[in-house]
């Protein structure tokens, strides 16, 4: 029977160990739900003068993948192409323009750039790139190029991790997304990813972009070939880092999507799903937000997840071309989160990409 001893610890806002959170994993699925609940509210509640648990946030944001020609061949992804593929591309200036002035005309504050390990494009690309959306969109954040990407521009440029960073920062980087992370195992990221960044790699680029003064989110995909101890691992290496930097803004799991993918693994379903994002509130006590994943759950199971630790629901996410591609195919409009976040009992509040509201 699983110790009183750790819920109680728990409920008085005590940090959980590895071992601990491995007992909480089996804990029925409500009584793990109500807990992590609480925790949500032992962080939130003094956030937004006082009404930190009566609120629940979402972005309004575009996913913009620049490219999809990719050169590490993820054995999860059915998004990326070779520079043969008939169907590989790089988005021109014209192109991306238009679809930030979508998102701006909307109502939109961020977009969230992201593309393949092209192995051509030059670093002028990227800074023109920046540069052009600071000085035509400066109301929109980007919050752009994960860790494996920087250690592609690494490879690439032959200049440090350090160095790149600043420049794109200097540009108009304004954050960095949490993409790439996976599992934070190697065992596992060589089964699942074997050419991209490893998971020391991962967590560099984070510490750095914190050094020099950019948030980034953290994420997990799960639910293909890694263990539950994988799974607490990549959630340790999360926590520690946060309590060097605290530069994290927020953690997001999902579970992997496999339709058309090479991985060949059995998938979990939203009982997993919530049972992750659960445990994950609970151990991760110096995260301050946890979003919902209903892109790849779907409205119903993003509602519910509300009760499951997460004090966000993401993004509105106008384009998103990678997960769906792996068979993700939900859509939600405006009215749709702002419907489903009333109807679990809060108020539906938009906010930027460092939590701040937008009134």
């Amino acid at each position: 029977m699983l110790s009183q001893r750790i819920v109680s610890k728990v409920s008085d806002g005590g940090r959980i160990s590895r071992a601990e959170a491995r007992e909480l994993y089996h804990l029925p699925l409500p009584e793990l739900g109500r807990l992590a609940d609480w925790r949500r509210r032992q962080i939130k509640r003094d956030a937004y003068d006082g009404r930190g648990n009566d609120l629940v946030t979402y972005l309004i944001d575009r996913n913009i993948n620049y490219t999809n020609v990719c050169n590490v061949y993820c054995k999860f992804c059915n998004f990326y192409r070779t520079e043969k593929d008939g169907d590989a591309y790089v988005l021109g200036d014209a192109d991306m323009d238009a679809k930030i002035a979508e998102l701006v005309a909307l109502g939109g504050t961020q977009v969230l750039l992201q593309g393949g390990h092209h192995p051509r494009l030059s670093m002028d690309y990227y800074l023109n790139m920046l540069a052009r959306i600071r000085e035509k969109f400066p109301q929109v954040n980007v919050h752009g190029f994960s860790p494996p990407e920087f250690n592609h521009f690494a490879a690439v440029f032959k200049l440090p991790v350090r160095e790149i960073i600043a420049r794109f920062k200097a540009a108009g980087l304004g954050s960095i997304p949490g993409g790439g992370g996976e599992i934070l195992v190697n065992a596992v990221r060589q089964r699942v990813s074997p050419l991209k960044c490893d998971a020391d790699q991962w967590l560099t680029v984070m510490e750095t972009a914190h050094e020099l003064g950019l948030n980034s989110s953290a994420t997990m995909m799960f639910g293909h070939v890694e263990s539950l101890d994988d799974r607490l691992e990549h959630l340790q290496r999360l926590r520690d880092l946060q309590d060097r930097t605290g530069g994290f803004t927020a953690f997001i799991c999902w579970t992997f999507q496999s339709a058309g993918t090479v991985l060949k693994a059995p998938t979990v379903g939203s009982y997993e799903y919530l049972r992750m994002q659960a445990l994950a509130r609970i151990f991760l006590d110096n995260f301050p937000n946890v979003q919902a994943s209903w892109v790849t759950q779907g409205g119903a199971i993003g509602q519910v997840a509300l009760k499951f630790g997460a004090n966000d629901f993401g993004s509105l996410m106008m384009e998103e071309n990678v997960v769906s591609q792996a068979g993700a195919t939900f859509r939600m409009t405006l009215t749709d989160i702002q419907r489903l976040i009333r109807a679990a009992g809060y108020e539906p509040r938009q906010r930027d990409n460092w939590y701040r509201l937008v009134e």
